[in-house]
């Protein structure tokens, strides 16, 4: 699957909802009930970071879960592609992007997300076929008003900005032209999810299927 590919596969499942919920969970016995509660509330596709060590048990319950879009996100090596692709991962979210990760992808065929921060790289990205992107991070390197400036000059890029995103500030991007979701962690917050809170969960995850996009 070569990065053109990839990048169809993540652009449609970045516009199934407004917002992919950017989760690091820490219990997996917890997580085919939260994949529910956000499933349900309207985000079916749902990115779950490779920082803990439950991170690859809860992609393999929370692929079980019917409606849902399941990824791994911080994949940073090949290994971490493999293991995310193997554990159930439908797809694979990056900080950033190096010559062994597309290579990997494209022998595991796993669709990749790769970031980008600055012009240059999103324009290395593109020359290695990728025009849906991760802008990260989104309010650390300037927030809507820089992923606006990338507009005017790369005007065939889409992102996913994360980093820093929230309820205050999600309109903002969403309502760029060149973004086709955002990535957010608010969600479901670790206490909600400890206290298995699914229906704070589910109202957050509905509330944030409802924002609007540009």
């Amino acid at each position: 699957m070569n990065p053109e590919l990839q990048s169809q596969k993540t652009r449609a499942l970045c516009r199934l909802a407004p917002v992919i919920p950017v989760i690091v969970i820490k219990n997996a016995e917890r997580a085919a009930g939260l994949a529910q509660a956000l499933v349900t509330g309207g985000l079916p596709v749902l990115e779950i970071t490779l920082r803990s060590d439950a991170a690859l048990d809860a992609i393999r319950a929370m692929s079980g879960v019917s409606g849902g879009h399941v990824g791994a996100g911080t994949v940073l090596t090949p290994d971490d592609a493999k293991r995310a692709k193997d554990a159930g991962a439908t797809f694979a979210v990056s900080p950033g992007l190096t010559d062994r990760l597309i290579a990997a992808c494209e022998e595991l065929e796993l669709p990749l997300l790769p970031g980008a921060a600055t012009a240059s790289e999103v324009m290395r990205a593109a020359d290695a076929g990728y025009d849906m992107l991760k802008f990260f991070p989104a309010e650390a390197i300037g927030g809507a008003p820089a992923l606006r400036s990338l507009a005017g000059p790369l005007p065939k890029i889409s992102f996913c900005p994360t980093g820093g995103i929230s309820p205050a500030n999600a309109g903002d991007y969403l309502s760029l032209p060149n973004v086709v979701c955002v990535g957010g962690s608010w969600i479901a917050t670790d206490a909600d999810v400890s206290a298995e809170n699914w229906g704070a969960i589910q109202e957050r995850a509905h509330a944030a299927s409802r924002l609007s996009r540009g």
